[in-house]
């Protein structure tokens, strides 16, 4: 029998594929091995479902977008978990990885929590103005929640966010049933440790839901650089700017006649952001195309 379906997870060698409304264990043919490809979560896919449980699978489909850290394939998705405290927000973390999604196709989406312990509207509204969807969530009460499940309905998700925030607890607060281990933060160093241990999508309503380990230390280098004049469009709050500078190869720092250095200075484009762009094109700028 050949049905089509989504791999939501992959261990040893094994790839979980729902199809139809069931989930099975497949093997991926040979011939991916022979054209070094490697089938990641989220892949549309053929598969064979074999009358001894010997099923494959046949094909890939054409990707829209992947990430080699996590390996995950096809995300609409990318939902940035940050607390407003214990620990502090990381802007320059939010910005890479709101830059990331923008460079790959995704939407970035930004969920504060801990609002209970420290106010979240001076982060809301940065973000807001920037043309960042942005949501406030509190993992005692749930309060939030439901907004965010709302919002992410019918598309594949991946959230990410730094040791501590309350992802996992946010992920649990979104399905019970995903029974994600929470860690408390360490006193010690000031931060948690990772709990995720593999990548895998969970249905959630009409879309999925993804964890990924270690995504908080998702660079440049790890899925696809960005090539310094690409990074301006991968802050949305420049698009009404770009290509009114007065140099056409203004690197929009501190470049005389840079219209989105204008916008800073009268408050139309947060300070931060444009710091944020500023270290990021530093990190970029001197690369040669040998190196990419």
């Amino acid at each position: 029998m050949k049905l089509n379906g989504t791999i939501i997870k992959g261990i040893g060698g094994f790839y979980y594929v729902e199809a139809a409304g069931e989930i099975y264990e497949c093997k991926a043919r040979g011939v991916f091995r022979k054209e070094r490809i490697i089938p990641l979560v989220g892949d549309s896919v053929e598969i064979t479902v074999d009358e001894h449980g010997k099923n494959s699978i046949d094909a890939i489909n054409e990707r829209r977008n992947f990430f080699n850290r996590p390996p995950i394939a096809n995300v609409d998705n990318l939902v940035i978990v940050s607390s407003t405290c214990d620990p502090k927000p990381n802007l320059l973390i939010i910005d890479r990885l709101t830059a990331v999604a923008y460079h790959k196709g995704v939407r970035p989406i930004i969920v504060f929590t801990k609002d209970d312990l420290c106010s979240a509207s001076e982060y809301c509204d940065k973000y807001k103005k920037s043309g960042i969807d942005t949501f406030v969530v509190s993992n005692a009460t749930n309060q939030g929640v439901d907004e965010v499940v709302k919002f992410l309905d019918g598309s594949i998700s991946v959230f990410t966010g730094n040791s501590g925030v309350g992802k996992s607890s946010l992920l649990n607060s979104i399905e019970p049933r995903f029974s994600l281990e929470t860690a408390e933060i360490s006193k010690k160093l000031g931060r948690g440790r990772h709990t995720t241990r593999h990548v895998e999508l969970f249905k959630v309503g009409n879309g999925y839901i993804a964890d990924t380990p270690g995504f908080s230390s998702l660079d440049f280098e790890t899925n696809d650089v960005i090539r310094k004049d690409e990074l301006a469009e991968c802050f949305p709050e420049f698009s009404d700017y770009l290509g009114l500078c007065k140099f056409t190869s203004c690197s929009h720092i501190n470049d005389k006649g840079c219209k989105i250095a204008e916008a800073v200075e009268k408050g139309e484009i947060c300070q931060s952001r444009h710091e944020s762009y500023v270290a990021l094109y530093n990190e970029v700028k001197d690369l040669k195309d040998w190196q990419l």
